[in-house]
């Protein structure tokens, strides 16, 4: 993620500069008349290449230059919250729409690009308006899409499944069987980087839809937190408490971290089956693991839940990143120019390259050009086909709910919070 500090794309093995000293890539300083340049932050990730193409190619015609900058994943929520009211923050900016912006939106610190829309008008409609509107906060528009949407997938590692005569489960109950296998043959079932929390969010979030579809959460954000108490509630936490008891995810999860490689490298390597993670989770492996991800990386949705009330066509996860922009940027003219190039057919390209999926309106048009076609069109199918794409619950939420939720989270998982102590840290969250 969060990813969370996600989702929600990754830190992996990218050495990316940390704190106010940022990694520079491109760009120029200003100098002469309608010269200057403008700052463009990203979360630190195996995605940047994109990121640099595009600013490169806008640099090249372009008398104002772009200047992007990256923060490693892991550290980029908290140092954007740092920066962005001071001299030193960005013109433009990544996140992930919804409540990752409210409160900047609140503070008065975003531009409402309607301005620009209305000027070209193309700046939303290339876009898909279910992704594009989850950038929109009291009927104005403050985000581009920027990346590509970002269902969670279950990934498998097609050797260990092949080896232990496993095939990718579609029900609970081949998952569970799956893990009952695969720890008889010591491989630890699931991989999870619990030392980042986020990702043992995305259990939560396809539990809860499957037992009580995408309802209960939605009354939750709404206020209503006797949700958190329902019957359908417990059952989530009881369908994963018996897979934390399971062995699932072996012992030592917390000490693991998806945003430092750690959890990639266990699928990689064949120590572990399986790993639920965003679609960013193949360009990650691609950068890392380049052979596996072509060769050895599966795929498949989240199984079924018998007596569930979820579709199980449901997804949950990041219907896209965006780049939001500061009300006091010096340059809305050439950043309007660089958002532009967030649907050019180049961005698509480069972006399905990458195993990434944009959520332009001619995406369809290039799944064929993918690193991988049937990853694209799967995603692609998936997304199309889901009744509800339901919203990182760590984005859906106020980023001062962050905190609470994960540890509520991990402490859940580690055995420390039962379910009262989970429904209670839950209750207690802010919602707005």
């Amino acid at each position: 993620m969060k990813k969370r500090w996600l989702p929600r794309a990754v830190a992996g093995s990218v050495v990316l500069a940390l704190g106010l000293t940022l990694a520079a890539c491109g760009g120029g300083s200003s100098g002469g008349s309608g010269s200057g340049s403008f700052k463009v932050l990203v979360y630190g990730d195996a995605s940047n290449k994109v990121e640099k193409q595009i600013v490169d190619t806008f640099n090249r015609t372009s008398k104002v230059k772009a200047v992007l900058q990256t923060i490693p994943g892991a550290d980029y929520q908290q140092k954007l919250q740092t920066i962005i009211n001071t001299k030193q923050a960005p013109d433009v900016f990544f996140n992930w729409g919804g409540g990752s912006i409210a409160p900047f939106v609140k503070a008065g610190l975003l531009l409402p690009l309607d301005g620009f829309i209305a000027k070209d008008p193309a700046l939303k409609s290339d876009f898909l308006p279910s992704v594009f509107n989850s950038a929109v906060l009291d009927g104005r528009s403050y985000g581009i899409p920027m990346r590509g949407t970002q269902p969670v997938l279950l990934f498998d590692n097609k050797k260990v499944l092949s080896d232990a005569g496993l095939t990718e489960p579609r029900t609970w109950d081949d998952l569970l069987n799956a893990v009952r296998v695969l720890k008889a043959r010591h491989v630890t079932p699931i991989a999870l980087g619990g030392g980042d929390q986020w990702p043992t969010l995305m259990w939560y979030e396809y539990m809860y839809d499957r037992i009580a579809g995408p309802g209960l959460f939605e009354k939750a954000m709404g206020g209503d937190k006797s949700a958190w108490d329902s019957a359908d509630s417990r059952a989530a936490l009881a369908k994963l408490r018996e897979l934390v008891d399971a062995g699932a995810f072996g012992t030592n999860y917390d000490s693991v971290k998806y945003t430092d490689g750690g959890s990639v490298a266990l699928v990689a390597q064949g120590k572990a089956g399986f790993e639920l993670m965003g679609s960013w989770y193949y360009s990650q492996q691609q950068q890392d693991n380049p052979d596996f991800a072509t060769s050895g990386l599966g795929f498949t949705s989240f199984p079924t839940v018998g007596g569930g009330k979820g579709d199980p066509a449901d997804v949950v996860g990041n219907t896209n990143n965006f780049y939001s922009v500061l009300k006091k940027t010096k340059y809305p003219d050439a950043v309007a120019r660089f958002l532009k190039l967030q649907s050019s057919d180049e961005f698509v390209k480069a972006q399905m390259a990458i195993g990434n999926l944009p959520t332009t309106t001619s995406t369809v048009d290039f799944l064929s050009t993918a690193a991988i076609p049937e990853y694209a069109k799967f995603q692609y199918d998936l997304v199309k086909a889901a009744p509800s794409f339901q919203l990182s619950w760590d984005q859906a939420y106020p980023q001062t709910a962050s905190e609470g939720m994960h540890t509520a989270v991990q402490q859940f998982f580690d055995g420390k919070l039962d379910a009262d102590g989970f429904i209670k840290a839950m209750q207690a969250l802010p919602t707005s």
